[in-house]
């Protein structure tokens, strides 16, 4: 089956700043014709050259709007869901306070359910096909969300959390029943239909030793599934850390002595790293998820974009719901702006601090999102046999954005005004596996 559909295309080939030429790590037709068939990706370019092969196919027209690849989600909490905007001092106290008694509810796999699909939905909403998820320590909650994403066919990512101390009593597990309950998960999930499976240990403060070995025993066991963690969010969390795991270097070498290193480990946050850790990272091809909005919001600390490019690090956006404020990608891409330029004020850490450009920031959305997860196999751009998930932005959503694109003479100045100034309005449609689902 063909289906056809006509708009600004935008696509991207190549990480902007790592290209010898600009132009040549992304794809642009002002007016272009995206072909999917069966659900994958069979054709994609300049509508005036491809249309004479498709005489008689009735097109989907999108007059005024862009198609994008969906935009990926790095690292969020499905559980947090109900508590995001939840007022808070900093993250230790903001755990204990919110998110603790409300992950307590998960135990209930209906009311697990419930939120799962309000989750997905919101997701779906804001352009988003393919998320990273934090489950909580509770087994049914990720059966629950499980279900309900394969119910819409998407690429998920979802693992149980990990905890064995420094909790409430009520949300820990063991060492052996975590490794139990996750392995059968694992054995459910991973690689059934679109859903993958990552060990979820919360961070290293609430993991003993026994439990992180068993987290490296899943990973030996099952070699293709994700790792999926905190890492340096907080200076207080970063100094417990120390208290806990004296014998250890830093708070990276904690994880990397219990074995958790390895190329589909995604650590969010990683605000203070040093450049040895930044060099581990990328000798043990690690990925790191860059979540604005939630660092904002806690008072955590700004990330460094900067030092993730010197070191060639894979970098995703995450929007740490429910620290996070927004599920929509666009706007955590207006505050991976913002925090960017936020770091002009600190020059003694000795990066250059370049504007983040529009153009990476959108492919930090696409294409490197799928790359810090392995994933651009199947999606992240429009190539030839990958999976149809694409979103639609109305760039007439507002009068202000259309007002201000009006004024604009280059893609990338265009780009940026749809960065800044894009909301959950201008998603005028979400796609999966070329299927329209709003």
């Amino acid at each position: 089956m063909l289906q056809l559909f006509r708009a600004s295309i935008l696509h991207f080939l190549d990480d902007p700043i790592k290209t010898t030429s600009i132009s040549k790590s992304y794809n642009y037709w002002e007016d272009g014709l995206l072909v999917v068939k069966d659900g994958k990706i069979h054709e994609v370019g300049d509508y005036a050259s491809l249309i004479s092969d498709y005489k008689g196919f009735e097109i989907s027209v999108y007059s005024g709007k862009l198609i994008m690849p969906g935009f990926i989600d790095t690292h969020i909490h499905f559980p947090q869901t109900e508590m995001i905007a939840s007022y808070g001092a900093e993250l230790l106290d903001w755990l204990n306070t919110y998110t603790f008694p409300t992950e307590q509810k998960f135990g209930n796999k209906e009311y697990a359910r419930e939120i799962a699909q309000f989750f997905l939905r919101q997701l779906l909403l804001q352009g988003t096909t393919t998320a990273l998820v934090f489950g909580s320590v509770h087994k049914e909650s990720v059966e629950a969300f499980f279900e309900e994403a394969q119910k819409q066919n998407l690429r998920m990512i979802a693992g149980k959390v990990m905890m064995d101390r420094n909790a409430p009593e009520y949300l820990l597990d063991t060492p052996e029943s975590s490794y139990t309950d996750s392995k059968e998960l694992i054995k459910k999930w991973h690689g059934k239909d679109r859903l993958l499976y990552a060990v979820t240990p919360r961070f290293a403060p609430t993991s003993s030793k026994e439990q992180l070995a068993k987290a490296k025993q899943l990973l030996e066991e099952y070699p293709d599934v994700y790792l999926h963690t905190h890492l340096s969010e907080n200076r207080e969390e970063l100094a417990w850390v120390g208290e806990l795991f004296p014998e250890s270097d830093n708070y990276l070498d904690v994880y990397d002595r219990a074995g958790l290193l390895h190329p589909k480990s995604v650590f969010a946050h990683s605000i203070y790293l040093s450049d040895s850790e930044w060099a581990t990272l990328h000798a043990k091809d690690c990925s790191v998820a860059f979540c604005p909005t939630s660092n904002l919001f806690l008072g955590s600390g700004l990330f460094n974009i900067q030092a993730a490019q010197k070191h060639d690090v894979r970098v995703g956006m995450g929007t740490d719901v429910g620290a996070g404020t927004s599920f929509s990608i666009l706007e955590t891409l207006q505050e991976a702006y913002k925090v960017n330029q936020l770091r002009k004020a600190f020059p003694e850490e000795g990066y250059e601090h370049e504007p983040l450009s529009a153009l990476k920031a959108f492919y930090l959305a696409t294409l490197g999102g799928a790359k810090a997860l392995h994933l651009d196999g199947a999606i992240g751009n429009f190539e030839k046999g990958k999976e149809a998930d694409f979103v639609v932005l109305d760039l007439a959503s507002s009068e202000l954005l259309a007002f201000r694109l009006a004024q604009c003479k280059t893609l990338e100045e265009k780009l940026f005004v749809i960065q800044m100034l894009a909301n959950d309005r201008t998603v005028a449609q979400t796609y999966i596996l070329g299927q329209p689902v709003l």
